[in-house]
């Protein structure tokens, strides 16, 4: 027998499909475990929710308000298809008393329009411009589980996770950059039952789509000479090549642009103070002058504020590392790896970031067994004492060299242990 809450067939009853979710949703939040039927998309959301600590009864915090929300909404790529998406979804959104809703890649909220008793309901759970929906702020819900996922999403009734929320259904698909695949933000429908047809979902994904082809007709791709490159893999100071000149850059700049080259939906400075400073005492006017000299040596117009931005995609070799495992083409991706990611700095995120992106690719590296990749690994300055790789490479390539080194250093690994157990 079917499951017609889960796969929201449309002669599916409503009521009955809120029942078992609630039911459903009850037993993950007190017993920690998903029953069935969940389905698997919404199960790992409510696993990812519960992890980042959202509770089942929090409700969203407005981020961006007046000037700020109009300043970061300007400037925002979504805003030059903001037209067409009214177009498209408007009439839809009104009359079936629906919300159109658009979010930027960080899960805030920039736009929500549509019928206003609607609105006047949405607004009493912050369902309004500058609340920040993303999945780690309150937990399962289109928009923010769609940019977490990067597809589209359609959350029913008591799939979200927030109980809420939960009158309501919503379905929503990312928009990405046509030329560079980052996703920008989502667009979303909200509303009640009416909502829960799977065409909404394959509504919502034709709208993306039409959005992206309408951005990729308004900004064409810069000349590949002109596109803005940071390289700082395996070194300490980054160097930015920018329209035909290449700057090295200090150690704060390269932090500061690795990070914001990371976060094209931008940061707070409170939010590169945590990411930068392990040191509490260092002040926000620190910042904002490191931030000045910046946009100075940068030239006018690629940072922004309110938050921090860039203003046009800046690719870097992290990202290209990034997206080759992600491809699974991990020979590419042991060739674009120049080393560790800016190895002397001690800036939080950074830190965070370059053992991710290290660890991504040597177990990568450990998984595929070739021994010329793993050999390449082991023989760099960053992979001498790295024992796992010398045991993946001795497992393939049992040299009298490479045994000989795997010997040394396990027998350094164990003779610490030895010493405390004299």
């Amino acid at each position: 027998m079917t499951d017609p809450w889960v796969a929201l067939e449309p002669g599916a009853d409503p009521a009955e499909r809120v029942r078992v979710l609630r039911r459903a949703h009850e037993t993950f939040t007190t017993a920690g475990t998903v029953p069935r039927p969940v389905r698997s998309v919404v199960a790992d959301s409510w696993r990812r929710s519960a992890r980042a600590g959202v509770g089942p009864d929090g409700t969203a915090s407005v981020e961006l308000t007046d000037d700020d929300l109009g300043a970061y909404r300007a400037e925002h790529p979504l805003a030059r298809v903001m037209p067409l998406l009214r177009e498209l979804m408007g009439p839809f959104a009104a009359d079936g008393e629906h919300l159109l809703a658009v979010c930027d890649a960080h899960g805030r909220l920039l736009w929500v329009e549509g019928h206003p008793a609607t609105r006047r309901r949405a607004d009493r759970m912050n369902f309004v411009p500058g609340a920040r929906w993303a999945e780690t702020a309150v937990g399962t819900n289109a928009p923010g589980t769609a940019v977490a996922v990067d597809r589209p999403v359609q959350v029913f009734a008591a799939e979200h996770f927030i109980r809420r929320v939960q009158p309501w259904t919503c379905a929503a698909a990312p928009v990405h950059d046509p030329h560079t695949g980052r996703v920008l933000g989502a667009v979303d429908i909200t509303g009640g039952d009416g909502l829960a047809h799977p065409h909404s979902l394959g509504f919502v994904q034709a709208v993306a789509r039409a959005a992206e082809s309408q951005l990729a007709l308004l900004a064409p791709p810069r000349p590949a000479d002109e596109a803005p490159a940071l390289t700082a893999l395996g070194r300490d100071e980054a160097t930015l090549r920018l329209d035909g000149r290449r700057t090295v850059l200090s150690r704060r700049h390269s932090e500061l642009l690795v990070l914001l080259a990371r976060h094209p939906e931008g940061l707070t400075g409170d939010e590169l103070l945590c990411a930068l400073y392990e040191d509490e005492s260092v002040t926000p006017v620190t910042l904002r002058a490191e931030l000045v000299r910046l946009r100075r040596l940068l030239g006018p117009g690629l940072l922004a504020s309110r938050p921090y931005r860039l203003t046009a995609p800046v690719e870097s070799d992290v990202t290209v590392v990034e997206r080759r495992l992600r491809a699974g083409a991990v020979a590419a991706a042991a060739g674009a790896y120049a080393g560790p990611l800016l190895p002397g700095s001690q800036a939080p995120a950074v830190v965070r970031l370059r053992r991710r992106l290290a660890g991504g690719l040597r177990a990568a590296l450990i998984a595929r067994r070739d021994p010329d990749l793993l050999a390449d690994w082991a023989h760099a300055p960053w992979g001498g004492e790295d024992v796992e790789v010398w045991r993946a490479l001795a497992a393939v390539r049992p040299t009298a060299t490479v045994r000989a080194r795997l010997e040394a250093l396990e027998a350094e690994l164990a003779a610490p242990t030895h010493r405390a157990t004299r």
